[in-house]
């Protein structure tokens, strides 16, 4: 017969319990991330029967989701300290799939797919602008986890990953049909192209991640908020579009003002080496 516990085991072992499921929280939000992003694959597969467009929405607006999940994991870990070498690890891997495989798949089946079938050349820029896409998202992880603790945590080293797929579901979410003119089709692989680059880039891109020091530095977080906000129902459907090409843009002309000598922005911290093991970060 089983020994009934006191009331001060039962409480140890709530304890441990709770402390267990603090742990697997941060690794569930993870896994929510890569259900969007395989739920995404899947919608761009079924795009290959009628009403491709609504897959279209389905599998772009996934996406987006994924990049809220994968912002809130690692919030949850710092927020619970439960931040684990473990779900670094998984968090780059859902990302690879998320943020990488899946918007590649989706480009692919959205952009060539239906005009490669006639048009093999560009059946053929197609897939090498996806998979150029794919190969700098993978590159862009793997030295954004080499470079964690050693480069300024302001500001990314390139285009995070997230808003590199973002990119490609704004195209989407704003014209879900699939292209019908072969020039169309070769801008969108331009776009691939360019995307993946500045992934690899030596860019600057802002992280909002960290806090400025400034005393003003919350009144205009908190106004940039209202008015983005503001203008998604002016926006609607273009939001994402502007949204992302204004941040690609104002990266690159912040990048250039820092070149000219500009010093508006305090520009990133020189690289230092790591003397230590680095925290758990996300992109």
């Amino acid at each position: 017969m089983r020994q009934r516990m006191n009331p001060e085991e039962r409480r140890e072992r709530r304890r441990r319990v709770v402390a267990r499921s603090k742990f697997a929280l941060p690794s569930a939000v993870t896994l929510l991330s890569v259900l969007c992003g395989f739920s995404s694959v899947v919608m761009s597969i079924n795009a290959a029967g009628g009403a491709s467009g609504v897959y279209f929405l389905w599998a772009s607006g996934l996406l987006l989701a994924a990049g809220v999940f994968d912002g809130l994991d690692g919030r949850i870990a710092r927020a619970t300290n439960t931040a684990t070498e473990f779900g670094v690890q998984l968090d780059s891997l859902a990302d690879v799939l998320s943020f990488g495989m899946a918007p590649a798949i989706l480009a692919y089946r959205y952009g060539f797919f239906t005009l490669g079938l006639t048009d093999p050349q560009l059946r053929a820029v197609g897939w090498g602008a996806s998979f150029f896409f794919v190969a700098c998202g993978a590159l862009r992880l793997a030295r954004f986890n080499v470079q964690v603790g050693s480069v300024d945590s302001r500001f990314f080293v390139g285009m995070p990953i997230p808003a590199g797929a973002a990119c490609i579901a704004a195209i989407i979410l704003c014209w879900p049909e699939s292209p019908t003119h072969p020039g169309v089709a070769y801008l969108f692989a331009a776009e691939l192209f360019l995307v993946g680059l500045l992934m690899v880039s030596t860019v600057r891109f802002p992280s909002f991640k960290k806090k400025s020091a400034s005393p003003h530095s919350g009144r205009r977080t908190t106004l940039m908020v209202v008015l983005v906000l503001a203008m998604i129902p002016i926006l609607r459907e273009r939001f994402f579009v502007v949204f992302f090409a204004a941040y690609i843009l104002v990266s690159l002309v912040m990048n250039l003002g820092w070149r000219l000598g500009w010093r508006g922005v305090e520009p990133p911290a020189k690289e230092t080496r790591r003397t230590k093991e680095p925290e758990p970060a996300e992109e």
